[in-house]
């Protein structure tokens, strides 16, 4: 199987507002690390020729400066200014791929991804171009209009995680298109230009941090990990 190069492009934009709490929620401490720091760890891991480009809030810069070099050794880890929606902020890491590569978008606030989960991601983007984690949805849903709901079946879904992950001769092309509020992901964006995206499994552990009980849950499978 061909080689690539490989370029995570690890979005961390949050105020941290769900979470009632003064430091952004991928700062806040995570068995003994900031849960950012999880995340960057877990695509070193994954591969040593990883490159990492972290985006964030110019102001969050400070945050991260005291752990970076951690992880200065491969490819490194290289801080970027976020934009004013996920699109701009994605938009703003692409134009650190200077050359063909697979490209990783994830959520700075998942970090119990797994080198697994990188891995298969790395390897169905190769074959099919994209890879798109998804798990099942196991409550029951209705859908809402007005005053009317019904119940729908929830085969039809999936819960989408990332990585998203593309060749970059998708992303790229892609991304330079007008932002739409209708972008919600990297796969809307791509799929704007006529692709089609391949869906992967997800890992139900991959679980993305908003509010105070997510922290817990984390906690308890970092434990069960080690």
């Amino acid at each position: 199987m061909e080689q690539r190069k490989k370029i995570a492009i690890i979005v961390a934009g949050g105020s941290g507002t769900r979470m009632g709490s003064a430091v952004p929620k991928q700062f806040l401490e995570l068995s003994g690390k900031p849960v950012l720091w999880h995340t960057v760890n877990a695509f070193k891991q994954a591969y040593n020729d990883m490159q990492i480009v972290l985006v964030l809030p110019e102001v969050h810069f400070d945050y991260v400066k005291p752990w970076l070099h951690e992880f200065s050794t491969g490819a490194g880890v290289m801080l970027v200014k976020g934009g004013e929606t996920r699109f701009h902020s994605v938009k703003n890491g692409l134009h650190e791929v200077k050359e063909p590569a697979v490209v990783f978008v994830h959520d700075g606030v998942r970090p119990l991804i797994s080198t697994t989960l990188i891995r298969a991601c790395y390897e169905a983007a190769l074959s099919t171009g994209s890879a798109i984690p998804v798990i099942d949805m196991k409550d029951s849903i209705r859908q809402v209009e007005g005053e009317a709901n019904k119940a729908v079946d929830r085969e039809q879904f999936k819960i989408i995680q990332t990585p998203q992950t593309f060749l970059s001769e998708w992303l790229l092309p892609a991304f330079s298109l007008p932002y739409d509020p209708l972008f919600t992901d990297e796969a809307t964006v791509v799929e704007r230009q006529g692709r089609r995206v391949h869906l992967i499994p997800g890992e139900e552990a991959n679980i993305k941090i908003t509010r105070p009980l997510d922290l817990t849950i984390a906690s308890a499978l970092l434990k069960e990990k080690k």
